[in-house]
């Protein structure tokens, strides 16, 4: 077995490819129970991956630049253009990929950087009010500060999503949530 054979892999175009074409298969209806817990578990995949490269570094398998380069693969595959016949399924999963944004950018910078100093909840409500002012920039800075403290051991409260409008923020800490389930309970999610 060569070095190479050994190279851990914590998420691969295939993997998201599998989670695609069984969404282009099912019936997809958002207020179906079972459509939206589909597209959670597509969600909480990729966050488990996250999850599973923070554990790895954690644990000394794999340095920073590993983790940072492994957190950037995940991402690539997960963020690239979605092109499904059905214009509404790709909507939905174009949610998923918002969603998912912020806990890259967190892991990223909490591999680089550390835990930043502040409050889940106040990071929350500044990026709430930054997107009330139109400054998304700024909005998804703060929840990727939140997401810091959250990859640092930190609860994020998901009764602050319910209290939030829908709109970025929103989808944003929706996929904070997700990495926080992830780190907590790093299960792999079926793909069947």
């Amino acid at each position: 077995m060569t070095e190479d054979d050994a190279v851990e892999t914590f998420y691969s175009e295939e993997r998201w490819q599998n989670w695609l074409d069984r969404l282009a298969e099912e019936e997809l209806d958002p207020e179906n129970e079972d459509s939206a817990r589909l597209l959670l578990n597509l969600q909480d995949d990729a966050a488990i991956a996250v999850a599973k490269v923070l554990a790895a570094l954690e644990d000394g398998r794999i340095d920073e630049e590993r983790a940072v380069e492994e957190i950037r693969g995940v991402s690539d595959i997960v963020l690239a253009e979605v092109s499904l016949d059905d214009e509404d399924k790709t909507m939905l999963i174009d949610g998923v990929q918002t969603s998912l944004v912020p806990v890259f950018y967190a892991a990223e910078e909490f591999v680089v950087g550390g835990v930043v100093d502040g409050d889940v909840a106040e990071f929350i409500e500044a990026a709430a009010d930054a997107e009330a002012d139109e400054d998304l920039d700024a909005a998804l800075g703060y929840v990727v500060q939140a997401g810091t403290r959250v990859i640092g051991g930190h609860h994020l409260d998901i009764d602050l999503v319910e209290e939030l409008e829908y709109g970025l923020v929103s989808e944003w800490v929706n996929g904070i949530d997700s990495l926080q389930s992830a780190i907590e309970d790093p299960e792999v999610v079926e793909e069947d």
